[in-house]
């Protein structure tokens, strides 16, 4: 198995308004080898994330998003070292345990979560671990799971 193609290159923080990212040269895009827009795995000077390579105004860029740049201190204009490696396995999600297990007491919910986008898988468990109580976090795996049963998204 050959690893994925990564570049790595030193460039500074763009922010344009209150969007902020790194520029990514076409050249480096093309050595990827993954396409224009290819999903990657980003590393800012040691901080690792996934993302997907976006083209605004014609530019290649990878953007760095509040919680990027407050977990590594970087801000527009600010040097940094950046390694793009292609992401060449699917995403995954953290489930919450008491979610997976309804899941998993449940075989037609549980296959149909596992069939859904990872966005969508997404979606369910934030909104699973952004109840506050623990009656709202059940009433929502509850309805979560009452959705899948039926074939419905959301």
């Amino acid at each position: 198995m050959t690893a994925p193609k990564s570049v790595t290159f030193e460039t500074t923080v763009a922010q344009r308004g209150n969007n902020t990212g790194i520029e990514v040269p076409d050249e480096l895009i093309a050595q990827l080898g993954a396409g224009k827009r290819p999903p990657v795995l980003v590393d800012l000077d040691g901080h690792e994330y996934r993302t997907t390579v976006g083209v605004m105004g014609g530019t290649c860029m990878v953007g760095v998003s509040a919680a990027v740049r407050a977990a590594t201190g970087l801000a527009g204009g600010d040097p940094v070292r950046v390694t793009l490696t292609v992401a060449d396995t699917p995403r995954e999600v953290a489930v919450p345990e008491d979610l997976a297990a309804a899941l998993a007491a449940d075989e037609t919910a549980g296959a149909f979560f596992s069939a859904l986008s990872n966005s969508l898988q997404r979606y369910h468990c934030d909104n699973v671990t952004g109840a506050k109580t623990p009656e709202t976090r059940q009433r929502r795996i509850d309805r979560a799971v009452a959705l899948f049963r039926e074939g419905k998204q959301r």
